[in-house]
């Protein structure tokens, strides 16, 4: 056995079937690839949609209680077969060439580790692909989670991840860490000084959040993750990380400008002033200009990738939500654990499925 696809699933029946679907339409031999599910606590189980695809797929189900994809997902592997292990959310769709392309680079260039990117499909939502945008932008995340070819060490994330069994096994899989654990993980996996390497065309259709609630917890949780990943892993914080906190004080500070001149410009001192040709009562919309060319950059670049008035209106949204939730979740945990000292800790830990 070459592969084993590993699934943790929690209260998702419905999108469990559609992984499962897409898996049993993969051009790969059958023979090559099992699947584990592990139903981690759930409410609503997919033991039905497991059972209906049983004739289809090498499909291994279990239950165990609720402790996080990471437990679920260490569960998974320690009854795996394969040599790889293939670490998938259950909220994606593998395009039938999938499990292809993977066995394709791993005979061309055997690593021990790799990760492929995320699409958006075309049967989602606006808001879903809003989102996917705003994940993968160049210009709210620096093309970091885009799946771009890059220079420095690739960093699977768990909605697409492989590795080698042994090596899994080596390094005891995932941490306990309620988010962040897929990047902990890459960052072990390469200072133990294993191999890794992005797969551009082992893309899968990720459906990500499905509104800007869900979203905003998420990527809250991700900026908290990044202090704490830094904590764990010195020097790995780096400027990229940095810049949603930065535009999220940056944008705060110039509304707190435009407001100040605003009402400066109804003050008796600011009659008749001018500045940069501007009069007193128009001052107050400087501040303004640059948020605004965000917005406009943003809802242009996404209406033409997305081919979509609505999702480029959506996206400006998703922006805004990505940048503030994870530059306030940055600066909530930098005053918690780097200025007070205390120790690791991550909001709304009920929702690390959502």
């Amino acid at each position: 056995m070459k592969y084993s696809v590993i699934i943790p699933v929690y209260n998702r029946p419905d999108e469990c079937e559609e992984l499962l679907r897409s898996l049993s339409q993969q051009t790969l031999a059958k023979e090559q690839f099992e699947v584990v599910v592990v139903e981690d606590g759930s409410e609503r189980t997919c033991e039905k949609e497991c059972q209906t695809y049983s004739q289809l797929l090498d499909i291994h189900y279990y239950k165990k209680e609720n402790g996080g994809p990471g437990p679920a997902r260490n569960y998974g592997v320690q009854r795996a077969k394969g040599d790889y292990v293939i670490i998938l959310d259950s909220d994606v769709v593998l395009p039938h060439r999938y499990l292809e392309e993977v066995d394709r680079e791993l005979s061309a260039r055997p690593c021990d580790a790799f990760g492929g990117p995320d699409r958006a499909h075309e049967s989602f939502t606006p808001m879903q692909k809003a989102i996917s945008y705003a994940m993968t932008s160049f210009f709210t995340t620096g093309g970091i989670r885009g799946g771009r070819k890059k220079l420095d060490k690739f960093f699977p994330r768990s909605f697409n991840m492989g590795i080698r069994r042994e090596v899994y096994q080596q390094l005891n899989g995932f941490s306990k860490m309620r988010f962040g654990e897929d990047i902990d993980f890459s960052y072990r996996i390469i200072e133990a000084g294993y191999q890794t390497r992005l797969f551009p065309e082992a893309w899968v259709w990720h459906k990500r959040r499905t509104d800007l609630d869900k979203f905003f917890k998420q990527v809250y949780n991700s900026g908290i993750a990044r202090i704490n990943l830094g904590k764990r892993h010195p020097g790995t914080t780096k400027l990229v990380h940095m810049l949603p906190m930065v535009f999220t004080v940056g944008v705060i500070l110039l509304l707190v400008l435009a407001v100040v001149l605003r009402l400066w410009a109804t003050s008796p001192a600011a009659a008749g002033a001018t500045w940069l040709g501007l009069p007193a009562t128009l001052l107050w919309t400087l501040p303004l200009l640059p948020i605004l060319l965000f917005v406009v950059l943003i809802f242009i670049d996404s209406t033409v990738r997305n081919r979509s008035l609505v999702v480029g209106f959506f996206s400006i949204e998703a922006a805004f939500v990505q940048l503030f939730g994870y530059g306030l979740g940055f600066l909530k945990a930098w005053w918690t654990r780097c200025v007070l000292k205390h120790g690791e800790f991550s909001a709304f830990e009920k929702t690390f499925y959502d």
